[in-house]
């Protein structure tokens, strides 16, 4: 960038339609694989607000604007996913997914990279029950 301004994880992927087409993916992947199914029973049945939450989290964790915050403050992500009993099978699940739709939707290795390695790191942390 020219301009002095530090280039983002989320200009760096292709910014929103990239951001929307990774949440929309994901969301389809744990709608339909069977590999998923445990993830996505902790899942409301309309997944479109996770979806909007999650498009929105990410965006802002990305570098992007900061709209998961703006909209409902502190992600407090542990706190807020407390009630949906998720074990190693459902956070291999949703990483699997993830994964999946990382792969498909942002083109550069290193990337996904740079994405996929906090996002596990993540993932382990959200885990809050014992198998």
């Amino acid at each position: 960038m020219t301009d002095g301004q530090t280039e983002t994880l989320y200009n760096a992927i292709g910014g929103d339609t990239t951001v929307r087409a990774l949440t929309h993916r994901f969301y389809q992947l744990m709608d339909t694989l069977p590999q998923a199914a445990r993830c996505r029973a902790i899942h409301p049945d309309d997944l479109s607000g996770s979806e909007e939450k999650f498009y929105e989290y990410l965006t802002g964790w990305l570098g992007g604007p900061p709209l998961y915050t703006d909209k409902r403050g502190h992600p407090r992500l542990r706190s807020r996913h407390f009630g949906a009993a998720i074990g190693a099978e459902e956070r291999d699940e949703w990483l699997l997914c993830f994964n999946l739709a990382l792969e498909e939707t942002v083109p550069h290795p290193q990337l996904r990279s740079i994405i996929l390695e906090p996002v596990t790191r993540l993932a382990y942390h959200m885990q809050n029950k014992e198998e």
